[in-house]
C-alpha cells in the first residue's frame, strides 16, 4: 500500500520509536481479530482573537499522542496516550485483548492506497509571523469601524491547525497525512439608538494563511457582516404558521446536514435508530433530489485525503433523484452491514475511536433559476442564514433558527424578520422539496459537526430549494 504522505520526519527521525518494532507490536495486538490499527497524531494550533480594539486571547497548543484499537464483532477495545513510545503502545495492547474471543479470524482486508492530493502539507501556522497576525487583525478592527458610525463592537479571530497522522495497520502498512486547516471569523454588533443586532461571516479551508492577507477577500468578509447586521436592525417579528418555505443556497444547507445527513450514517442505520432505517432502494425524497457526500473536494474544509481509518475519501452518492441509495459508511459498520467502506471514519483525535461521519454533505443543483423559485411563492419565507438548531436523529424532526429571513407575498421578497424557526422532520421536508435551484453553492469554511462528544471540520452546501409545506415559528400571525 502506498503511503499517501511520508511521516517519518515527524514519529520516527527525531525520536525512539523504532518503526520495525512498532510494526511487530501492531501485529501482535491484532492478531486474531477482525480489524483494528495504531493511530498516530501529531497537532499543533493557534487561536488568535481581536476584541474591544485589543487583542483579547492568543494561544497556541502543541499536543501527540496515540490510539489503539482492536475491532471483534460489534466489540472495540480503544486505549490511547499521549505517551507515544514503545511501552506506552504496549501497555495499551493489554486492553485490546479484552475483545479477543479466542477464536482465529483473519483480518479484514486493508484499506486501498491513494494518490490523490487535496491540500498542501506545509504547516500554514508558519505561513506568516505572530506580530503579522495580530496586524491583520488591527486592520480588520480598523476598517470594520470606519465602515459605519453604528458599530459598536468588533471581534475578528484567526484560527489555524496542522494535523499529522500516521496509521500503522497490520502488516506493516502504514498511510499518512499532513492536513492544514484555517478559519478568519468576523463578528459586528451594531446599534441604532433603538436596538442592537448582530452580524457574522467567515471562511476558511484546508490551505494556508496566505488567502487571509488579501485585502479584498477579508474586506468582502466584513462587508457581509455588517450588512446581515444592518438588515436585522431593521426586521420586523416573524410570521408564524404553515407556509411555502425557500432556503437561500450555500450555508443554509446545514438544515440538510443536521435533519437528514446524520440520519444516513452507517452505525445509525445498522442499529435501526435512523428514520432512513430499512429504506434502501426506496423513494425517500421528491424527484429531482439527489445528495452526496463528497471528501475529494480540494480544500474544502471537510475534505480528507484519507479518514481516520485509513480509507480514501470518495464522493458518496446518498439520495438520488429521491432514491435512497447508499449510507456513509466507517470499515467496522460496513463490514457488519455487509456493506463496503466509503472513506467516512472520522475521529476528533488520537483519544478517539472513529465513528461513520460526515465530510461534504450537500444536494446537487436542479435547474431552476433562483429568481423564478421566489416569483412561485404566494405567501411564504425566504431562509437566507441559519444559526443552531436541534435534531432528533431516530424520528429526523428539527428546529432550526434563522439568522436572516424575508417574507415574501406574491413573489416579491418584503421585509426581513426576526425570530424565524423552521419546523418539521427531515424525512418529510426532502418529500415537499418541489423546485430545485441551479445556483449549487458552498459554505464558506467555517462549519463543526458534533456527534457523540467528538467534534470534527465538516461542510455543506445546495441550491436554492422550494419547500411547498413546512411549519415557521414565529412571534406575528
Amino acid at each position: 500500500m502506498a503511503e499517501t504522505q511520508n511521516t517519518d520526519s515527524i514519529f520516527f527521525d527525531n525520536s525512539d520509536l523504532d518503526k520495525s518494532r512498532l510494526e511487530i507490536i501492531v501485529d501482535e495486538s491484532l492478531k486474531d481479530l477482525e480489524d483494528g490499527e495504531l493511530y498516530m497524531e501529531y497537532s499543533q494550533s493557534e487561536s488568535l482573537t481581536f476584541d474591544d480594539g485589543h487583542l483579547k486571547n492568543a494561544s497556541f497548543d502543541t499536543s501527540q499522542g496515540f490510539g489503539l484499537r482492536g475491532v471483534e464483532g460489534e466489540l472495540t477495545g480503544f486505549a490511547h496516550s499521549t505517551d507515544l513510545s514503545e511501552d506506552g503502545i504496549r501497555r495499551a495492547a493489554e486492553t485490546i485483548k479484552t475483545v479477543k474471543s479466542g477464536k482465529s479470524v483473519n483480518m479484514g482486508e486493508g484499506p486501498i492506497g491513494t494518490n490523490q492530493k487535496l491540500y498542501m502539507p506545509e504547516n500554514p501556522i508558519n505561513d506568516f509571523s505572530f506580530s503579522d497576525k495580530v496586524a491583520l487583525l488591527e486592520e480588520i478592527d480598523s476598517y470594520t469601524r470606519a465602515k459605519d458610525p453604528r458599530i459598536k463592537q468588533v471581534t475578528a479571530t484567526v484560527f489555524g491547525e496542522w494535523q499529522v497522522i500516521n496509521i500503522i495497520r497490520s502488516g506493516g502498512k502504514h498511510i499518512s497525512d499532513f492536513r492544514p486547516l484555517v478559519r478568519l471569523g468576523i463578528n459586528v454588533v451594531m446599534e441604532d439608538g433603538q436596538r442592537m443586532e448582530a452580524g457574522s461571516q467567515g471562511y476558511g479551508g484546508r490551505f494556508g494563511y496566505f488567502d487571509f492577507f488579501q485585502k479584498d477577500r477579508w474586506q468582502d468578509q466584513v462587508d457581509e457582516a455588517i450588512r446581515q447586521a444592518s438588515v436585522n436592525l431593521t426586521s420586523i417579528a416573524a410570521p408564524a404558521g404553515e407556509m411555502e418555505v425557500v432556503l437561500g443556497p450555500g450555508w443554509p444547507g446545514v438544515l440538510l446536514h443536521e435533519a437528514i445527513g446524520h440520519g444516513l450514517e452507517g452505525d445509525f442505520n445498522r442499529k435501526k435508530t435512523s428514520a432512513f432505517s430499512g429504506l434502501m432502494g426506496e423513494r425517500v425524497a421528491a424527484k429531482g433530489v439527489t445528495v452526496v457526500d463528497n471528501g475529494t473536494l480540494d480544500k474544502r474544509r471537510g475534505s480528507l485525503t484519507i479518514d481516520d481509518e485509513g480509507s480514501p475519501t470518495e464522493n458518496t452518492v446518498l439520495i438520488e433523484d429521491g432514491i435512497l441509495k447508499n449510507y456513509m459508511q466507517d470499515r467496522m459498520n460496513a463490514r457488519l452491514m455487509g456493506m463496503k467502506p466509503t472513506g467516512n471514519g472520522r475521529r476528533q483525535s488520537y483519544a478517539h475511536a472513529p465513528m461513520p461521519r460526515m465530510t461534504n454533505t450537500y444536494m446537487l443543483e436542479g435547474k431552476e433559476a433562483s429568481e423564478d423559485i421566489i416569483k412561485s411563492v404566494k405567501d411564504g419565507l425566504y431562509a437566507v442564514n441559519f444559526g443552531g438548531g436541534q435534531v432528533d436523529i431516530t424520528n429526523g424532526k428539527f428546529v432550526f433558527s434563522c439568522t436572516e429571513a424575508y417574507k415574501v407575498k406574491n413573489g416579491k421578497i418584503l421585509e426581513p424578520v426576526k425570530g424565524a424557526t423552521l419546523i418539521g422532520s427531515g424525512p418529510e421536508v426532502l418529500k415537499h422539496v418541489s423546485m430545485i435551484g441551479n445556483d449549487l453553492k458552498l459554505d464558506p469554511g467555517v462549519g463543526t459537526c458534533g456527534k457523540g462528544g467528538q467534534s470534527v471540520p465538516a461542510g455543506v452546501g445546495q441550491p436554492t430549494l422550494k419547500i411547498d409545506q413546512l411549519t415557521v415559528g414565529g412571534t406575528s400571525n
